[in-house]
């Protein structure tokens, strides 16, 4: 692998290198990605307007095509911020109106590419915001394969595409989760959950990954619904999680969200080693893992 500037010949980048990632890598048969450190692009997901597509300048790679916003990723920093970033400064995406469902990682040794698939929260007027573009625009999804579209977004969006309707969501049984782990819980059941609470919002922060989930792609950020029974129901709000505080049994509670989420669409995941509750979940449609399933990712 080698790092190159814009080849000779080649229309120069109108803002120049901002960061060391900004140069071409090439690879050993002569192939150029752009980003020293890879780099990244946001499928932002708008349920009535479709997805947000750019139509790339003449003189950029691929120029006159339809892609992502994105580009190289600074050193250091993470996939989901890379595309978070580049996605505001080329299309004036803001970050609070887009929540990430899962990221797709090409990678190629030499170089890689994440595409963070976002769901729309807040809607939003595109901006350019930068050279890059011709112009900016929502896209439905069955009128995507109609556009002159980058030779690289052309081959993953088939994959990408399939995996929009898919949205997993995660409900733990914290009563099982907590007592699986003997340090003196019962004498504080509020406060054991709002330590498992401040574990599991860490956890949907930074993803999932796809394989523990069944799913296809590299990392998930699914929706999480903790269930908490008793003394435990009093713990504090935890800002990304869904809190269900059940009015009776836990179990009951965990089997009304599962099936709830499941007519609603969702993948459900149950976290529970209660045998008797998981038979009560994959009946309702839901799967089930253990508490060690959970445990090693926290």
């Amino acid at each position: 692998m080698t790092i190159q500037p814009p080849a000779p010949g080649e229309p120069p980048r109108p803002l120049g290198p901002r960061n060391p990632g900004d140069a071409w890598v090439v690879a050993g048969d002569g192939s150029r990605y752009w980003g020293r450190f890879g780099a990244a692009g946001l499928l932002a997901v708008d349920p009535e307007r479709g997805v947000l597509l750019q139509h790339r300048v003449s003189w950029s790679h691929h120029g006159d095509t339809w892609a992502l916003p994105g580009g190289a990723r600074h050193e250091g920093e993470s996939a989901c911020d890379a595309a978070l970033r580049e996605s505001a400064e080329e299309a004036g995406v803001p970050a609070s109106a887009v929540r990430p469902r899962l990221l797709s990682v090409l990678d190629l040794d030499v170089w890689s590419y994440a595409t963070l698939v976002a769901d729309v929260i807040r809607p939003f007027e595109p901006v350019i915001s930068d050279p890059e573009s011709h112009e900016l625009a929502w896209v439905p999804v069955d009128a995507v394969d109609d556009y002159p579209l980058h030779p690289a977004f052309a081959d993953s969006w088939p994959m990408l595409r399939s995996l929009l309707p898919v949205r997993p969501a995660v409900v733990v049984d914290a009563a099982n989760v907590v007592g699986a782990v003997p340090d003196g819980w019962w004498r504080d059941r509020a406060g054991a959950a709002g330590r498992l609470l401040g574990e599991v919002a860490a956890l949907a922060a930074g993803g999932l990954d796809a394989a523990g989930l069944g799913l296809a792609a590299d990392t998930w950020f699914p929706e999480f619904h903790v269930v908490l029974e008793g003394a435990a129901r009093a713990a504090d709000d935890v800002a990304g999680i869904d809190l269900v505080r059940a009015a009776g049994h836990g179990d009951d509670a965990i089997v009304d969200r599962a099936r709830e989420l499941a007519s609603a669409g969702r993948a459900v995941t149950v976290v529970t080693s209660d045998r008797a509750l998981g038979e009560r979940v994959t009946a309702v449609g839901g799967a089930v893992q253990p508490v060690s399933w959970l445990r090693d990712r926290l």
